[in-house]
C-alpha cells in the first residue's frame, strides 16, 4: 500500500533567512524536528519548485527524510526512505539513512591509514574497519543552516582536529538546490587547517516507486551505469586491490538491466555483498568533470532518476542489508527495498595509491557537485 499524504496549514515562522510555509506535500511537521542536541537545535526545512516538488532536510546529519516527486500519472510521493520525526532519525536502525557522510564515505580498511608517514588510527564501526567517518561522523552532526530563498539551503559544518581519529580541522560547506527541472543539486566544499583526507557523498535510499507499507523492492528497477570497470571487494567489503572489467560479468550495467535480472546470480562479488554495493569507475575523459554517472527507471510508476558528478565513482548499493523496520507515516523498509548512488572516492584510497587521491592540504579547497535529477517515462 503506498502512502496518502494529508497537507498541512500554512504559518510564517522563520527558518532561517527564509519564511517557509509548512503546508506541505510530505506530511512532514516542523515541530517534529526542533530538538537541542548537543546544545544545538534541529530543525526541518522544507524546498519547493514551481511544480510543486519538494525537498525535505533536517541540519541533524544534513538528513534528507522526503524528497516528494510525481509519477506518471501526476501523483507525487516520497522517493526517498525516511523518517517522521527526529527521534526517530537518531535511533534509526540505518543510522546513515538519507545522511551526508564524511569524513570518509565508504571504508578504510582496518580504520588505519598512513599520511606523511604518520599513521592515524580511526574509530571502528562496520566489523575490522571504520565505515562513512566512523560512528560519530557527520551523519551525526548538527549542521548549521542558513535558508536563501524558496529552493536553497547552505549547510556548514566544522570537524575539530582529531575528529573520528581524522587529523586537522576541516571546515565544510554544502549547498542543497531543488531547481525547477525537479534537480536536487549538491555542492560540497571543504578546506582544512593540514593535510587531512576527505571524501564526501550522499546516502539517500531511493524507491522510486514511492514509499509505502511494505515499500516495494528494487528488482524490478532498470538501471544504467556509466562504468566500463568496477572495484571489487573482499569478504569484509574492503578492495582487493584489483580493478576489474564489467564485460561478461553481472556488474555489467552499461547497458540497461533489471536489478533483479542477475543479482542472485552464483558469483562471488554477489555473493559478498548479498547483492549490489560495489563502486564502480565512471568513464570520465578528465578528472572532476561533470558527467552522467547512472540512471535508474521504475516501470510501475514511470519515474526515472538520473545521477551526474565530478566524483571517480558511485557506489551502488541495493538495500541489501535493511531489515523491515518502521518509517515515515507507517512505512516499512525490508531487504532491498531501496537503491542508492553514493558518488564518491574510491573505497580504502589512503591505502591504495594508485587510486584517485582524496587528500585535502591546507590552501586547497576540496568542491565537489552531484546532481539527482528526476523525471518520468
Amino acid at each position: 500500500m503506498l502512502l496518502t499524504i494529508t497537507l498541512t496549514k500554512q504559518d510564517k515562522d522563520k527558518m532561517g533567512n527564509y519564511a517557509f510555509p509548512t503546508a506541505n506535500r510530505s506530511g512532514l511537521k516542523r515541530e517534529d524536528f526542533q530538538k537541542t542536541v548537543g546544545g544545538k537545535q534541529t530543525d526541518l526545512y522544507i524546498l519547493k519548485n514551481r511544480s510543486g516538488a519538494e525537498l525535505c532536510v533536517t541540519n541533524y546529519g544534513a538528513i534528507v527524510p522526503a524528497i516528494m516527486m510525481p509519477d506518471k500519472e501526476g501523483r507525487f510521493a516520497s522517493v526517498v526512505l525516511g523518517h517522521d520525526n527526529i527521534d526517530a532519525v537518531i535511533g534509526s536502525p540505518e543510522p546513515f539513512l538519507g545522511s551526508t557522510i564524511g569524513r570518509y564515505g565508504n571504508r578504510i580498511a582496518k580504520g588505519r591509514f598512513t599520511l606523511d608517514g604518520k599513521q592515524y588510527n580511526l574509530n571502528i564501526n562496520n566489523g575490522p574497519n571504520s565505515l562513512h567517518g566512523g560512528p560519530e561522523g557527520f551523519h551525526r552532526a548538527v549542521w548549521d543552516a542558513e535558508a536563501v530563498d524558496a529552493q536553497t539551503l547552505v549547510l556548514r559544518h566544522v570537524s575539530p582536529d582529531g575528529d573520528e581519529g581524522f587529523p586537522g580541522k576541516v571546515e565544510v560547506e554544502m549547498t542543497y538546490r531543488l531547481t525547477d527541472d525537479n534537480e536536487f543539486v549538491i555542492e560540497y566544499a571543504a578546506k582544512a587547517d593540514r593535510t587531512t583526507i576527505i571524501n564526501l557523498t550522499n546516502h539517500a535510499f531511493f524507491n522510486l516507486a514511492g514509499i509505502g507499507d511494505p515499500t516495494p523492492r528494487v528488482e524490478d528497477d532498470v538501471v544504467t551505469i556509466n562504468a566500463d570497470h568496477f572495484i571489487p571487494i573482499d569478504e569484509t567489503s574492503i578492495p582487493t586491490g584489483e580493478v576489474l572489467r564489467v564485460e561478461g560479468t553481472p556488474m555489467d550495467f552499461r547497458q540497461p538491466h533489471r536489478v533483479g535480472e542477475r543479482i542472485n546470480d552464483d558469483y562471488e562479488q554477489l555473493r559478498i555483498g548479498r547483492g549490489y554495493d560495489h563502486c564502480y569507475v565512471l568513464n570520465k575523459a578528465e578528472a572532476g568533470e561533470l558527467t552522467f554517472a547512472a540512471k535508474c527507471h521504475c516501470p510501475a510508476s514511470g519515474r526515472t532518476l538520473e545521477v551526474y558528478t565530478t566524483e571517480p565513482g558511485v557506489q551502488l548499493y541495493t538495500g541489501n542489508w535493511l531489515g523491515g523496520f518502521g518509517g515515515a507515516h507507517g512505512a516499512t523498509f525490508l531487504e532491498r527495498s531501496a537503491i542508492c548512488f553514493e558518488a564518491q572516492h574510491f573505497p580504502d584510497t589512503p591505502n591504495r595509491h594508485y587510486f584517485p587521491p582524496c587528500r585535502l592540504e591546507p590552501g586547497m579547497t576540496y568542491r565537489q557537485t552531484t546532481v539527482y535529477k528526476f523525471g518520468v517515462e
